[in-house]
């Protein structure tokens, strides 16, 4: 892993009007979250959707994600990585809400710009 434990990066998605499989699709294809996952990120998803939904989700596109939990839920589902810095890219309100709740910065996936690679940085 690229990162040491007090240098752990978490990255968590939400899927619809974000990921390229959400309904309605987003702007973040698997292959940006592939690369997250390649520089060592800790990567999952925060939803509305079900567990096994997410879980289906991922599996379709070939990645093993480290957690999914409903967006209420992101703080308790992702403290015990122990991430210095966390990241939920989503595209609604709430899912600003629910991230800044949880401690994270938050990005809007239609606001993104520029190479995928600079989507992740903070």
């Amino acid at each position: 892993m690229a990162d040491t434990p007090a240098g752990l990066i978490l990255v968590s998605f939400d899927i619809d009007g974000t990921l390229e499989a959400g309904d309605p699709p987003g702007p973040v294809t698997f292959a940006v979250v592939a690369r997250a996952q390649a520089r060592g990120y800790v990567i999952g998803s925060a939803s509305d959707r079900t567990l096994s939904e997410q879980r289906s989700i991922w599996r379709q596109a070939g990645l093993t994600v480290d957690f999914t939990c409903h967006k209420h839920r992101l703080l308790e589902s992702t403290a015990h990585f122990g991430a210095q810095r966390m990241l939920h890219i989503g595209d609604t309100s709430l899912d600003e809400y629910y991230a800044r709740l949880a401690g994270f910065d938050f990005r809007y996936a239609d606001q993104l710009s520029g190479p995928p690679e600079s989507w992740l940085t903070f």
